[in-house]
């Protein structure tokens, strides 16, 4: 009899890390096969839904997968090194063995976005959820308009997937603008705040959703940037996994008002998170 794929989502499958890259100094990226054969071949997730990814004996915690579900040789993560976890995570090689919970939580609403205009934003580890979703749009980029990146960090070295930017710079259907908080030497791109080069690139509001992902003080004010250009709360769209704690809505640790981020979300419209508490 064939095993079948793992359906209890208290269980984490057993995974093996098959490629570990270093992405900045403090963030790595994990690409991890399930060990259970038929449970990886049979596995399925949207752009935007998350995992739990455990180191046994330590604990778990909330990453959204980064790679998009077109492309399924592995799932991969990135992981920002901020406590005991994410620090044993960063200790793993190749090889070794981790616990995977997923897939968790809703996703972007990439069937409603079809026939319009999109626009990235994105502020250094939260590039990783937007990751998702331009690869999944640019495997499926007839289905979509304009496609414009925004991605930003403090430095050339705070920024996540520089393999892939030079692509991302060259496709003719891609608008790609990569941009530092100061000046550094061998910079050859933008230099200034996102929500200030926001405004510079002058994005239309009519018939575009704007994704954003970042630090809570870059989605402040990039959320007033958009306002200025017209954005209704409805075209703009954001996550919130880092909030989630079990993943399927028992802990209650994760909580905005009546809303549960893993169950709920984590991915919400800016019109959603209007009418919560300000407790971000």
């Amino acid at each position: 009899m064939t095993n079948m794929p793992q359906k209890n989502l208290y269980l984490p499958e057993i995974a093996t890390v098959r490629e570990v890259i270093q992405e900045t100094p403090n963030i790595k990226t994990f690409r991890v096969v399930l060990d259970n054969e038929d449970a990886m071949n049979a596995f399925t997730f949207e752009p935007g839904q998350v995992g739990q990814l455990s180191v046994f004996g330590v604990g778990e915690s909330t990453f959204v997968i980064n790679s998009p579900p077109t492309r399924m040789d592995y799932l991969q993560f990135s992981v920002m090194r901020v406590g005991e976890l994410t620090t044993k995570l960063h200790q793993l090689s190749a090889g070794d063995k981790v616990g995977v919970r997923a897939p968790l939580g809703n996703w972007f609403p990439y069937e409603s976005m079809k026939g319009k205009n999109i626009v990235f934003i994105g502020g250094g580890i939260g590039m990783a959820p937007l990751r998702t979703l331009l690869l999944f749009m640019l495997d499926n980029r007839a289905d979509y308009g304009d496609i414009s990146l925004l991605y930003g960090a403090r430095s050339p070295q705070d920024m996540a997937f520089q393999y892939e930017l030079p692509e991302w710079l060259e496709r003719e259907d891609l608008n790609t603008v990569l941009t530092i908080d100061n000046p550094c030497e061998g910079w050859e791109h933008t230099v200034g705040l996102i929500p200030n080069v926001l405004l510079e690139m002058e994005p239309g509001a009519k018939d575009t959703v704007a994704v954003t992902c970042g630090p809570p003080i870059m989605i402040k004010f990039t959320l007033q940037a958009l306002k200025k250009l017209g954005f209704e709360d409805s075209q703009i769209v954001t996550t919130l996994e880092k909030r989630m704690k079990c993943g399927v809505g028992i802990c209650g640790r994760c909580n905005i008002g009546t809303k549960y981020v893993c169950v709920d979300g984590p991915v919400f419209t800016a019109a959603e998170l209007g009418d919560l508490p300000n407790e971000l």
